[in-house]
């Protein structure tokens, strides 16, 4: 039976590898998909690994209706064996239940990707209603380390090193940012509670002590 499938973790877990990866699967044993995107860090139009791989890809636009999109398509003559969403948290809810549709109504299969949580461990519109519709959730076992070795839990936004609770939702960045530009880290949930980055962390090991230590 078709399904609908979603692809969960951090960020820098894997997520968009894995999209390529059954991408080149699938097609490699002549079936043809649709990929979706938006966002990507490689801009518009391509869904792209931080290894390097990349992708042409359909760039969904605020109001665009998946559903409809797929079913201009076929009846153009083309074909669709699976959909992959990538970036899927980007999504509206809306987009959501048109992709559910395409698994119900026109039997392929989807195949969604994408971070459940935003920066302020608030869930992502998109995410919240593939955790409602999903048949499948599929949380990815590569796992994202946070600085100090445990295991990655929370996606956090920094500027100049430091994390930073406030802002826009959606604020397009990647894991590899210049110093003083907007970027993102995984951190385990204690540092991210504690707001604790692998700058701040760096900088509070080589400060000098607060309190005067005698010679005597």
């Amino acid at each position: 039976m078709p399904e609908l499938v979603f692809f969960s973790g951090t960020m820098d877990c894997g997520k968009s590898t894995l999209a390529l990866q059954i991408e080149h699967n699938r097609s490699a044993r002549g079936l043809a998909g649709m990929i979706f995107t938006r966002n990507d860090r490689a801009g518009a139009g391509k869904l792209s690994s931080r290894l390097g791989l990349v992708t042409d890809a359909v760039e969904v636009a605020d109001d665009q209706d998946l559903y409809a999109y797929v079913v201009d398509h076929l009846s153009q003559g083309g074909r669709i064996d699976y959909v992959i969403a990538d970036e899927a948290q980007f999504l509206a809810p809306g987009q959501i239940d048109q992709l559910a549709r395409v698994v119900d109504d026109l039997g392929v299969d989807v195949f969604a990707f994408g971070i459940t949580t935003d920066f302020r461990s608030k869930l992502f519109p998109g995410s919240q209603r593939l955790v409602e519709l999903a048949d499948r959730i599929e949380v990815l076992q590569v796992e994202a380390l946070c600085w100090c070795g445990a295991r990655a839990t929370h996606n956090a936004r920094t500027v100049g090193g430091e994390m930073v609770v406030e802002g826009a939702q959606v604020v397009v960045g990647d894991v590899n940012q210049e110093a003083g530009e907007i970027g993102y880290e995984v951190l385990c949930r204690r540092h991210h509670r504690r707001r604790m980055t692998a700058a701040t962390a760096r900088a509070a090991a080589i400060s000098p002590d607060v309190l005067p230590v005698s010679s005597s």
